[in-house]
Order: structure tokens, then sequence, then C-alpha cells
């Protein structure tokens, strides 16, 4: 991959990274309920979410999913429902003390939650399907392409959901009151309930 083509999908990765989303909304929360190494383990599901559906573009799958509305609308409505479900236990989570939010993690949990969240969006998928290939130089052998792609994508959508993290990792010192505690329980458990409606109401591709 030359120098140039790799200088704009960076550049394309970091306005894909900085929108808000799914995936924001997830490692604000971690971080706010359970600290930046609890938002590590959300970050790295969504990672490993963007690296399978990276893949199953260049495996040719992702175009299969955008020619049949039916797979699509299947992936879609699945995750619509787990977004929605999210948003329920997020906006009905106890306002416990933070610490004893951290202790009550159940191992592997939060990388699950942060996989399903990426990998249940075949919008995702779709825009992948659609960006990747002009920066895929066909006269070369794909696949090292394919994994400068991944490995730039997931680092710097590393690099920012983790400023996300942080940035709610921070704000937990002002936040140890009960009544802001269920208060941010239930903004982000509005922000999921509201990304689930989208994704069910927004159509086809």
């Amino acid at each position: 991959m030359a120098l140039s083509v790799w200088l704009g999908f960076l550049v394309a990765s970091i306005l894909i990274a900085v929108s808000p989303g799914p995936g924001a909304a997830a490692s604000m929360s971690a971080g706010l309920r359970f600290g930046y190494g609890g938002a590590v383990r959300v970050i790295a599901g969504l990672q490993c979410a963007l690296t399978i559906q990276v893949t199953v573009v260049a495996l040719g799958l992702g175009a299969l999913l955008t020619a049949s509305a039916y797979a699509f609308d299947v992936i879609r409505y699945v995750g619509a429902v787990y977004l929605v479900w999210l948003g329920f236990q997020k906006w009905r989570a106890p306002a416990e003390a933070f610490d004893a939010g951290a202790a009550s993690i159940r191992p592997g949990g939060l990388f699950v939650e942060g996989l399903l969240v990426n990998l249940t969006n075949p919008k995702a998928i779709v825009f992948i399907a659609a960006l990747v290939p002009h920066f895929i130089d066909p006269a070369k052998p794909q696949w090292p392409q394919f994994v400068i792609i991944v490995l730039t994508m997931c680092g710097i959508d590393s690099i920012v959901m983790s400023g996300y993290a942080l940035l709610a990792s921070r704000a937990r010192g002002w936040l140890r009151n009960p009544r802001l505690m269920k208060a941010q329980n239930r903004i982000f458990g509005g922000i999921f309930v509201g990304a689930g409606a989208l994704l069910a109401t927004s159509g086809g591709q």
C-alpha cells in the first residue's frame, strides 16, 4: 500500500472513529462505572468485532450482506434488540458505589458487550464494504493490504475510544452522589435504547 493511499485511509479512519456512536457510548459508560481498566475490556471487544467485520469484507461476504436485504434485516433487528436490552440493563442498574460495581464485573462480560455492540451492527459491515475497496490495489497481494487496513482502523479506534473512556473515568470522582450515579445510568441507558430504535427503524441499506 502506497504511503499516500495509507495517509488517505488514516484520515478516513480518524473521521469514522471520532463520530459518536454505540461504541463511544459503551466506552464512556464503562469508563464511568468501572474505571479505565474496565473500559479497556469493552474497547478490546470493539476492536475484535472490527477485525471480524473487515475480515468478512476481505472474504467477499460483505458484498453478499449488501446484496441480501433479508440477511441485512436479520442482523439489523438482532442488533437493535441487543442495544435496547443493553439500554434497559443500564437504565435499571442500581446506583451502587463504583468500587462495588467494579468488583461485580463478570469475567469477559465487558469484552462480550463491546464485541456485540459492534458485531450486531450490519451498517458497519456495509460501510466498510463500501469504503475499504477504494484503498485496496487489486494489482498487489490483497491480504497484506487488509492487514494494514485492520491495524490502522483498530489502532485509531482504540486511541479514540480510550480517550472517551479516560475522560469518563476522570469524571467518576464527581459522580459519587447516588442521584448523579442513577442519572448517568439512565442517560447511557437512554442512549443505547435510542440507538437500538434508530437501527430498527432506519430502513434498508
